[in-house]
């Protein structure tokens, strides 16, 4: 197809969007749900999708992805609500958004931090969309030359970036809080020799532990005792006047949205890494380059705008290896490859012959599902700031009630609250004594991509780690992990200080 042609079909199915009523109903109805079930504890966007897969399958394709691409936007988003209000990320993709988020709220600024996540989440969900059509081809070949030494480097990578940003000290303990959750995401069957590994001889953890309700009792449970002893300032209620950030806020930040967003979409275009990375490398970027890296955990506008702008842009990178590959680049992309198949759409090399517009129909309805995203954040804000008005000893209870039923709710599983809960009296005390959270989740999230990775890695070399020396892109992703180490201890930080130091006073 000539650019002509590609733009006829991405406007054709563009109009065909706004001039349906039905259709304009069904996707700002999925974008809400969407939002909702990310802000909601449990409820994620993969989940979601799959819920929603089965409701879908008696309609035709075009509604069909418009309810789920709508649900997928719409819950990448609304896991910052809970990051922002109350500390508490509904989804691992907002979880690097509260490190600014919350403490932004705590000054009574969470109009303002919600119009920030809000537009940085539909400016970041626009570029992935342009990858989409423009660059498949060009980042569908960067992503092949990934293997599992890459997966491994790169999972890793992700643990120690967590660990290095969000420790309020010591930058060990951010480690250890990752290398912590690194270890419970190997407890379980072996993946690749079905062997069973510190399972204590539990049956139930032989499948192993669960994601949902590690983040839920990790974020969730330290919240509920701190607010209830009295020990944690809540944020504040306040008359929200302006949601939407001015148009000179956005113009300076323009540099920080443009290079999370490319981020979100290199990451999101690597098969099965997801959007909670994206957030979190991104994070890392902006605090790494920017000139004032102290004020990062302290509510300032870039630490929001990277991470939302870097997770909602994934859902565009982690079209372009469904769409080309018929691999998915995320949780959720895996869900939405089902419900395609189930819609008889069989993503993969041959669907620009099959159906040469598909792409550019997805597209279009990728642009619609991001404005009907910002309407309804921009709208539902200002609704959203009145829970702070509800005392935290009745809040708070609530908050409780829907930490356990998300646990539950992950395969009904009775085990998944007895896991989240000593997980959160853990965290509670980790808290305590300065361990951040957040990499403790990563661990647990890319634990097992790096376990399986690891070992499939070093069977195919027979055990050799040569390769990771050898193959380019596994050697420079080794590169960024021995400099982020090094530059990230205490004895660089000093070495660092004495040469600026010196530098000043010649």
């Amino acid at each position: 197809m000539n650019v002509f042609q590609s733009l006829t079909a991405f406007f054709s199915y563009l109009g065909a969007i706004l001039t349906s009523p039905t259709t304009l109903l069904l996707l700002f109805g999925s974008t809400i749900l969407g939002i909702i079930f990310g802000a909601l504890p449990g409820l994620t966007a993969t989940l979601g999708v799959a819920l929603l897969t089965t409701l879908t399958y008696s309609l035709d394709t075009g509604p069909a992805l418009v309810s789920l691409l709508g649900i997928y936007v719409g819950a990448v988003y609304g896991g910052s609500y809970g990051s922002i209000m109350i500390n508490i990320p509904g989804t691992a993709a907002a979880a690097a958004t509260a490190l600014d988020g919350y403490p932004k709220a705590l000054r009574g600024e969470a109009g303002v931090a919600l119009g920030l996540t809000t537009t940085a989440s539909f400016l970041g969900t626009i570029v992935g969309m342009f990858f989409v059509v423009v660059f498949t081809p060009i980042i569908s070949f960067l992503a092949l030359q990934f293997t599992s030494f890459e997966f491994f480097l790169l999972a890793f990578f992700g643990i120690l970036i967590s660990g290095s940003i969000s420790t309020p000290d010591l930058v060990q303990k951010g480690w250890m809080a990752g290398f912590f959750g690194l270890f419970l995401a190997v407890v379980g069957r072996d993946p690749l020799q079905f062997y069973p590994r510190f399972t204590l001889g539990f049956p139930q953890l032989e499948g192993g532990i669960e994601v949902v309700p590690v983040l839920i009792g990790a974020f969730g449970i330290p919240q509920i005792i701190q607010v209830l002893k009295d020990r944690f300032v809540t944020a504040k209620a306040q008359q929200v006047e302006k949601v939407i950030p001015s148009w000179n806020k956005i113009v300076h930040n323009i540099p920080h949205i443009v290079r999370s967003a490319l981020i979100g979409v290199g990451i999101g275009a690597v098969p099965g890494i997801g959007e909670d990375i994206a957030a979190w490398v991104s994070y890392g970027t902006a605090k790494n380059t920017s000139k004032h890296p102290e004020i990062f955990g302290t509510g300032c506008d870039e630490g929001i705008i990277a991470s939302e702008t870097a997770n909602n842009a994934c859902i565009g990178g982690a079209m372009i290896p469904l769409l080309s590959l018929g691999i998915p680049g995320s949780p959720p992309a895996a869900m939405l490859l089902g419900a395609l198949l189930l819609h008889g759409i069989a993503p993969g090399p041959m669907l620009h012959v099959e159906q040469p517009t598909f792409v550019f129909q997805v597209s279009a309805i990728l642009l619609m599902a991001s404005a009907a995203m910002y309407i309804s954040g921009i709208l539902l804000a200002p609704q959203v700031i009145k829970l702070l008005r509800v005392p935290p000893a009745l809040f708070m209870p609530i908050v409780a009630v829907l930490c356990l039923i998300g646990s539950y709710a992950l395969g009904l599983k009775i085990f998944n609250l007895y896991l989240m809960v000593p997980i959160g009296i853990i965290a509670y005390y980790m808290g305590e004594l300065g361990y951040p959270i957040p990499p403790l989740v990563i661990g647990v999230i890319l634990g097992t991509m790096a376990d399986e990775n690891l070992r499939r890695a070093l069977m195919v070399s027979q055990g050799s780690f040569l390769p990771f020396v050898t193959r380019p892109v596994a050697l420079l992703l080794l590169i960024v992990i021995l400099v982020t180490v090094i530059t990230s201890t205490t004895t660089f930080k000093a070495f660092k200080a004495r040469w600026q130091a010196k530098r000043v006073r010649s």
